[in-house]
């Protein structure tokens, strides 16, 4: 995710991220490559069985090096060094063969990726968050600045905007550190006092950190705040549901974040419907000050994985074997329903 904002959508070979934040195009790259320099594996496995290779290029963390697989080889040592030792051994390649088909199976996926939730939006309430990033991204300017939080915000920035060498991505974007959006928005603002600063979270990561609103306020900063708000930790359901763990103490009562902004004094709205979407952001953007908006998004919407292994797949049936027999069929209902694309 760090290198995405320099992959720009201008350079032909690019095929989005690998792993779960990315596309389904990449993951095959990515397992031919069987080598992915300083990449840490969440979720997805990309690589061969009988293959596990690793670098990291901080010089102390070595210890991070196996934690999440077991590495038949595991290299510590600096990325670019190592490029530029394996580079003069990769010879050139004249059959596109190859090629062509990734950028075609990466070009459908882009064409079919956000219209199963941007046509006839009004049937898709609550709102569903692939349509309202797939807005921003229209609406925001050329060289916005977005701080992107740690989460399902993660996700719909890594899939729905448009990094096109003059926009900025800003983020932890380490494993299991919520509430860095606004903090990063605030700092982004300072040092890009020209520029269109967007602060994308969920209602999980601006809860841990809500006071830097005030922040905000107090240095009058033209920060647009976007909050997803499912009245969920997405994210941490997403892995319970994977492990075969029916989520508990995921859900929490509804929050007005809107309220809760204008009562610092900072302009916002709370947008509910879908249909309300398009103009609500463009108000938000054409405001000269700070602004917040509260996205009410489906809390059932996951982020589906672009490849799911045979043990995902088995957590998942587990976790929702236990779910309907706790009495929760209804639930394990709205969350099919919600992760299918309406036709």
């Amino acid at each position: 995710m760090r290198f995405s904002e320099y992959g720009t959508s201008d350079v032909p070979r690019i095929v989005d991220l690998p792993g779960g934040l990315g596309s389904d195009a990449a993951g095959p790259v990515a397992q031919d490559l069987l080598e992915q320099p300083g990449q840490v594996v969440q979720m997805v496995p990309v690589r061969p069985a009988g293959m596990a290779l690793g670098e990291d290029v901080q010089p102390h963390d070595a210890g991070r090096l196996g934690r999440r697989a077991v590495l038949e080889l595991g290299v510590h040592g600096d990325v670019r060094e190592t490029l530029r030792a394996v580079l003069p051994s990769i010879g050139a390649k004249r059959d596109r063969t190859y090629l062509d088909r990734i950028l075609q199976k990466h070009a459908k996926s882009l064409e079919t990726v956000v219209s199963a939730y941007t046509h006839d939006v009004e049937r898709h309430t609550p709102i569903h968050a692939e349509y309202a990033a797939s807005v921003l991204d229209e609406l925001a300017a050329d060289d916005a600045v977005f701080t992107v939080g740690t989460g399902m915000s993660n996700v719909w920035a890594a899939r729905y905007l448009t990094l096109n060498g003059r926009r900025r991505v800003i983020g932890s974007f380490l494993h299991g550190t919520m509430a860095n959006a606004l903090p990063h928005a605030i700092g982004a603002q300072f040092a890009y006092a020209g520029r269109q600063v967007i602060s994308t979270s969920g209602d999980g990561g601006l809860g841990m950190l809500m006071g830097e609103l005030l922040t905000v306020k107090l240095h009058d900063l033209p920060v647009k705040t976007i909050v997803f708000n499912n009245s969920s930790l997405g994210m941490v359901k997403l892995e319970m549901l994977v492990e075969g763990l029916p989520d508990r103490e995921t859900d929490h009562e509804p929050v007005d974040y809107a309220a809760i902004a204008r009562g610092a004094g900072i302009e916002a709205i709370r947008i509910e419907r879908p249909g309300d979407v398009v103009e609500g952001l463009k108000r938000a953007l054409a405001h000269d000050g700070p602004f917040l908006v509260d996205l009410v998004t489906d809390p059932n919407a996951l982020s589906v994985l672009p490849h799911v292994s045979a043990a995902q797949v088995k957590g998942f049936a587990f976790a929702a074997g236990r779910t309907v027999l706790d009495g929760g069929v209804g639930k394990m209902l709205d969350l099919a329903r919600a992760n299918l694309p309406r036709s």
